[in-house]
Formats: structure tokens, C-alpha cells, sequence
């Protein structure tokens, strides 16, 4: 294979801390708008039952027509809530940041504005400090449903500025009530820091701080948390992507039971094999007279229903060598099934190219003629290369004397020309006839002293 090891990708399912750019991983940017759109969702409901459960609340606390005021705010945290969800993005957008403010701003009138409907006593002093702040954690908790870690700080940030400047706005309005402070403060007269905290017309400086403090203090724990999640997000999505790779290779139905290997794809082991061959006859012929851009059609189109037999007969596609192949049977693990998966194979590659011809003719075009080599035996599995360039490699006798068969297809006038060996794992001749292959006795392979029995699948009358 010729990016990287099947091994080292395989390795890198269980190990990837890299962060890699959304915007050019797909795999990532989905899985990111996946879970933010999912986050969104599930915070929005989670403050409507929540702002539900306030609105009743309120009612409760002041069976009060004036109360309507607050029933109005609170229906228009529900619009901003869905707004959100509509503009919400994966990357930066100054509309969701927008969106967040005002939902913090509406907050902060909520909390420190007197309600203007009601006409019974009351300061702003006192409504600044009759300890609501504790609202806001509402709105981060929905946050970090939807949120990344870094969306928290602006609204950290957002929180702090809005709160510490209705705090400076309020201690500047006038005390409605300032007969009611005077005499708190004539009663506890020898007690000015109690006096302090107890006139309702002042509104002390220090639990303020101290409310936006424990709010940046929650706030960066919980950013914390949504920051170890992105990363094993991060990481689910570089599983998603070494999975599709692996994909390439192999049957999507065993990728998963590759990933949940133990046992490294690299190390080098033995073990018996199907080895398949494929190759357009005549392809150099036939690109002298086409455009560039009309061979990568043809390859492709070509690649294309081959891969597929591979995959549909569960082979594993070892590389694509120009105008042909190399797949394998027994990879990563062995079956029984093995060598007749291969000669299945071999059969569904002649049928898929006898009416990708058929459709070639009605075009006009010139039909293609398909070779195909196939030997069984033992061969060499494991990681070669360097480290920096790694190859996962099927090696062996088994690799070049099905590269021959290939070959001797133009010289016994065959499409398919298997070994003895392959019809023997596959099940016997019986199997072989049956399929349409013949014994065509022991042939000369071009680089070793051994012969090998053969069987042909041959041409018929007039085929290409």
C-alpha cells in the first residue's frame, strides 16, 4: 500500500492526541457540527424546562399581575435560545457571540432592574443584592452543553463586565426608600459593618466581587471539562477517518474487527494466502490513442467495479498497480473460505467487465479485455520501508507465481489462469468445473524451477 502502514494506522485508532484543523479534516468538521448542533439541542431544551420551572416559580413568590414583566423576559430567553440554534456554527461567528451577550444582557436587566409594573416599595438596592446571581449559572450550564471552551470565555468575560456595571448603575439611582435606611441605620447605630450590609438603600461592593469570581472559577473548571471532551471528540473523528482508510484495503464489514485488534497489523507472521492478479490486456496500446483525461476515466471506472468484487468476496485490495491490481484472500485473517472466495472473485471480475463492454459497445468504444493470476499458498505479512515511508507488503513465492499465471493468460489464451494449489484449498476440481474452469496441466513459470499445475478459465470464440 503505498501512504502508510496498515499497521501504523491501526495503532493510531487507539493512540491520536494530534489536534488536526477542522477545515481540512472532514471527518473532524463533522464530527465537530455534529456535536454542536446536538449541544444546541440539548440546551435548549434544557433551558426551556428550566426557564419553565422559573416562570412558575416566580408566580409563586408573587401571585402578582406584575409578575407578567418577568413572564415576558423569560419567553424572550426562549427566542434567543432558538436563535441560537439557528446560527449556530462550528467556527468563529460573531452572530452566535452576539446572541450569547444578549442573552447575558437580558439576564442582567432581569436581576438588577426593578420590575417597572410593580408599584409596591422596593430600591434598586435591593433588587441588586437579594442574591439572584445565582441565574447566571443557568445560562453557563447551557452553555457548556453547546459550547467549545473557548466560547466560555467570552462569556465569563460578558458576565463579569454586565454584572460589575449594573452594580456601578445601581449604587448611582436614587434610594426610594431612604426613610426605611435611615432608621435601619439609626437601630444598629453601634453597628456600622452590620449597618452596611443590612440598609437597604446601599449595596455592598465586596460580595460582588466575590459572585464573579465564583463564577470564573466554575466557569474555567467546566471549560476544562469541555476541553478534555474536544479532545476525545478530536480523537473519535481521527477514528472515523483511519477507518475510512482502512476502508480502502479492506471489506467495511471487517474494518471494526480490525480496530479492535490486539495484536499490531505489522508484526511479521506467515500464513496461507489467496493472491489475485488483475490487468487490462493491451492498456498501453490503448492509451496511445486516448486523451489523458479519458485513460483516468477508464482506470477509474475500471478500479471502481474491481475494488468492488474484492470487497464483495471479502478480499482485502492490497494496491492498485496502474492498469491493475493486487488483492489478497487470508488477510488480515485466515478462513476457510479463502482460496474459493478468490476464484468467486475471479468470476464476479469476468461478469462485471462483460457488461461494463456490453454498455462500452452500445458507446461505440472499444471493448476490455481483463487478465486475471491467482496462486495459493504461504506468504510473509508484516511492515516494511522506513520510518518515515512504512509499506504494509504481502511477500513471497506465492506474490510471483500469481503475477505469472497473470501473464500467461495472453500465452493460453485464457481470462482467468489459477494454480493447482488455489483449487485444491478452494475444495477440488469439482468446485473448479463448475465455475468453468479446466486443467491445463503444469506450465514453466518464468523465474522458478518449480512447474505449477494450472487451470484456465478460457476464452470464448470471438471474446476480447
Amino acid at each position: 500500500m503505498t501512504e502508510a502502514s496498515l499497521g501504523d494506522r491501526l495503532r493510531r485508532l487507539r493512540h491520536r492526541d494530534d489536534l488536526p484543523d477542522p477545515e481540512n479534516n472532514r471527518f473532524l468538521y463533522e464530527a465537530l457540527d455534529g456535536n454542536k448542533r446536538e449541544g444546541l439541542m440539548l440546551a435548549v431544551r434544557a433551558r426551556t424546562v428550566s426557564l419553565a420551572v422559573i416562570a412558575a416559580f416566580l408566580i409563586y413568590l408573587n401571585p402578582h399581575w406584575s409578575v407578567l414583566y418577568y413572564e415576558i423576559l423569560i419567553a424572550g430567553f426562549l427566542l434567543i435560545g432558538w436563535a441560537q440554534v439557528r446560527f449556530g456554527r462550528v467556527e468563529r461567528s460573531r452572530i452566535e457571540l452576539f446572541l450569547i451577550l444578549l442573552d447575558l444582557a437580558l439576564m442582567t436587566i432581569i436581576l438588577v432592574v426593578p420590575n417597572p409594573w410593580d408599584s409596591r416599595p422596593w430600591s434598586v438596592a435591593m433588587q441588586f443584592k437579594y442574591g439572584n446571581f445565582p441565574y447566571f449559572f443557568i445560562l453557563l450550564a447551557a452553555a457548556t452543553l453547546a459550547y467549545s471552551w473557548r466560547t466560555l470565555l467570552p462569556i465569563t468575560a460578558f458576565t463579569a463586565v454586565l454584572w460589575m456595571g449594573g452594580y456601578f448603575w445601581a449604587i448611582n439611582q436614587p434610594n426610594n426608600i431612604a426613610e426605611l435606611s435611615e432608621k435601619v441605620r439609626t437601630a444598629l447605630e453601634g453597628y456600622p459593618n452590620i449597618a452596611h450590609f443590612a440598609d437597604p438603600g446601599s449595596i455592598p461592593f465586596e460580595p460582588r466581587i466575590q459572585e464573579v469570581l465564583i463564577f470564573a472559577l466554575v466557569a474555567g473548571i467546566l471549560g476544562l471539562n469541555s476541553w478534555r471532551s474536544n479532545r476525545l471528540l478530536v480523537r473519535q473523528a481521527g477514528v472515523a477517518r483511519e477507518r475510512a482508510n482502512l476502508s480502502r484495503h479492506f471489506p467495511p464489514n471487517i474494518v471494526d474487527n480490525l480496530a479492535e485488534r490486539d495484536q499490531p497489523l505489522g508484526d511479521v507472521r506467515a500464513q496461507p494466502v489467496a493472491v489475485l492478479f488483475a490487468d487490462i490486456v493491451g492498456f498501453t496500446k490503448m492509451a496511445e490513442s486516448e486523451t489523458p483525461e479519458r485513460i483516468v476515466e477508464v482506470l477509474r471506472e475500471f478500479h471502481g467495479r474491481m475494488e468492488a468484487c474484492v470487497f464483495e468476496n471479502n478480499g482485502t485490495l492490497d494496491k492498485f498497480l496502474g492498469d491493475g491490481l493486487m488483492a489478497t484472500f487470508g488477510t488480515p485473517e485466515t478462513t476457510p473460505e479463502d482460496a474459493e472466495n478468490a476464484l468467486r472473485c475471479a468470476a464476479a471480475m469476468h461478469q462485471r467487465m462483460k457488461e461494463w463492454n456490453e454498455r462500452r459497445k452500445q458507446g461505440g468504444l472499444t471493448p476490455i479485455r481483463l487478465s486475471i493470476g491467482i496462486h495459493y499458498g504461504t506468504v510473509v505479512l508484516g511492515d516494511i520501508g522506513s520510518e518515515r515511508r512504512l509499506e504494509y507488503a504481502v511477500l513471497g513465492d506465492v506474490v510471483n507465481v500469481a503475477s505469472r499465471l497473470e501473464a500467461l493468460t495472453r500465452q493460453l489464451n485464457a481470462h482467468v489462469v489459477v494454480s493447482g494449489a488455489l483449487i485444491d484449498a478452494a475444495g477440488g476440481s469439482e468446485i473448479a468445473r463448475d465455475m468453468g474452469f479446466l486443467e491445463n496441466g503444469v506450465q514453466t513459470i518464468r523465474g522458478r524451477d518449480e512447474t505449477v499445475k494450472t487451470w484456465i478459465r478460457p476464452l470464448t470464440p470471438g471474446a476480447t
